[in-house]
């Protein structure tokens, strides 16, 4: 298996290594939405019963959601860590960091495991499958829940190759099981009349392969950081950070199923299924623009971890900077297409005239802040890069929980009309966002101009 050699992520140009680490985690990103779309294609094709099986493996997209998110808590607070401490010249201990988050990774996903087989049919129930729907959903689930150590191996580790500058290698990984997938599954839903069951095996099985190939990596020669049996056993000292950091990636995951039950049970109070439908189209819209944003993100991240860990405050500088620049260009332009022409995006996904017209004018609203957006990812992101976890926590809390989920509730109760409540709901998202961009930018600003200074402080003191 030949690999590519690792990025040197201390010298060279900061903009191409910018360039050249995040082309390949924004390609696995968008290969990974590709993944779960040509799933829901296919199930939505299965005769007779298509359209009631792709509801019922969409409600089922609330728990995978939780599983990914779990494998973010370990594996993208260890990945940080791990860099930073790459930076500092101390590569023992960040073997160990990779050691510790391995056990981790495997610990959580058996959990997982044993909770979705015991308990996936009243969750599943909670989450909105009705009785027609509940069948394929549990076919779904059981099946997929037998596969949850996979996941977390492919979504977790993989964070640790990026990390040490093995973008390619990354993107690799994803590309593997996606096409794995795209191959397993009109075979095992058509060919072999599985039906549901046939793509939870194939989701399955191109994980497990996702999962080798990672591991196989991480066990091998070419990788800088080894998985090695003696960091293995879980060192609290080390395992902890990594859970503090990891905290603000988990929750920005795990709090999407409760948003989407919040907006789609407040829209449909006041103005009904189209209202419903429209959501349905800005969550998915806004869902694959912000791809492209968190592979940029991911792939600047080892970048600044690393140059933050070496004591190298001006690499760290220049990195964020254009991190911040390139975020803010791409939030732009989709902002300009989102005001300009968001019918172009309803006619994706519905053909009807009324709804599309509704869903555009309801996009110029729920997308209204998307200009600013990209400073709150660069500099949300950067926190955690630096190893902040407290703030980075905070502020992913903020935006969601503190701001978002109470405005769906509380704006419509200021506008009299139905109509007006519906634009309130969907005015929530732009306010929040508004709020939580501003107190980023300030909070981000504040901290790093004091992290920069200690850098060239002790830089100068040794």
């Amino acid at each position: 298996m030949k690999q590519s050699k690792p990025v040197n992520l201390g010298e060279g140009s900061v903009g191409k290594l910018i360039f050249k680490l995040s082309l390949p985690t924004i390609t696995a990103q968008l290969i990974n939405a590709l993944y779960n779309m040509v799933d829901r294609v296919y199930i939505g094709h299965i005769p007779e019963i298509g359209e009631t099986a792709l509801t019922g493996v969409g409600v089922c997209m609330s728990l995978i959601m939780i599983v990914s998110a779990f494998a973010s808590l370990t594996a993208m607070g260890g990945a940080t860590r791990a860099s930073i401490l790459l930076g500092r010249g101390e590569k023992k201990q960040a073997e160990q960091v990779l050691g510790n988050c391995t056990t981790g990774v495997i610990a959580v996903s058996l959990f997982l495991t044993a909770l979705l087989l015991l308990l996936n049919r009243p969750m599943l129930l909670s989450f909105g499958a009705s009785p027609d729907t509940i069948g394929y959903a549990t076919q779904y689930m059981n099946l997929y829940a037998c596969g949850t150590i996979f996941v977390s191996i492919s979504l977790g580790l993989n964070a640790f190759i990026t990390a040490q500058g093995f973008t390619t290698v990354s993107m690799l990984s994803v590309l593997l099981g996606a096409v794995t997938n795209i191959i397993l599954d009109p075979i095992l839903i058509f060919a072999c009349h599985m039906g549901v069951r046939g793509a939870a095996l194939a989701t399955v099985i191109s994980q497990a392969i996702s999962a080798a190939w990672v591991l196989r990596f991480l066990l091998g020669k070419k990788t800088t950081l080894r998985i090695q049996k003696e960091n293995l056993p879980i060192r609290w000292r080390l395992y902890a950070p990594c859970l503090a950091l990891g905290l603000s990636p988990f929750v920005m995951q795990s709090t999407e199923g409760v948003i989407s039950i919040c907006f789609n049970s407040s829209l449909q109070r006041f103005g009904g299924d189209m209202a419903v439908g429209a959501m349905t189209v800005l969550a998915t819209v806004m869902q694959m623009a912000m791809l492209p944003l968190q592979g940029l993100t991911q792939g600047t991240q080892p970048l600044v971890s690393y140059n933050y860990g070496a004591g190298n405050a001006e690499r760290v500088k220049k990195a964020f900077f254009l991190l911040l620049r390139a975020s803010l260009l791409y939030s732009f332009v989709l902002w300009v297409l989102a005001m300009g022409v968001p019918q172009i995006f309803a006619k994706i996904f519905m053909t009807d005239g009324t709804l599309i017209a509704y869903t555009a004018w309801a996009m110029r609203i729920y997308m209204a802040a998307t200009l600013v957006f990209g400073a709150q990812i660069a500099c949300q992101q950067t926190f955690i890069a630096l190893g902040n976890a407290k703030t980075s926590l905070f502020l992913a809390v903020l935006r969601k929980i503190i701001l978002l989920i109470p405005l769906i509730f509380l704006l419509p109760a200021f506008f009299s009309s139905m109509e007006q409540k519906v634009m309130a709901v969907f005015l929530a998202e732009p306010v929040a966002d508004a709020i939580a961009v501003a107190t980023t930018v300030i909070t981000f600003t504040l901290s790093f101009r004091k992290v920069l200074r200690q850098m060239k402080e002790q830089k100068h003191e040794i």
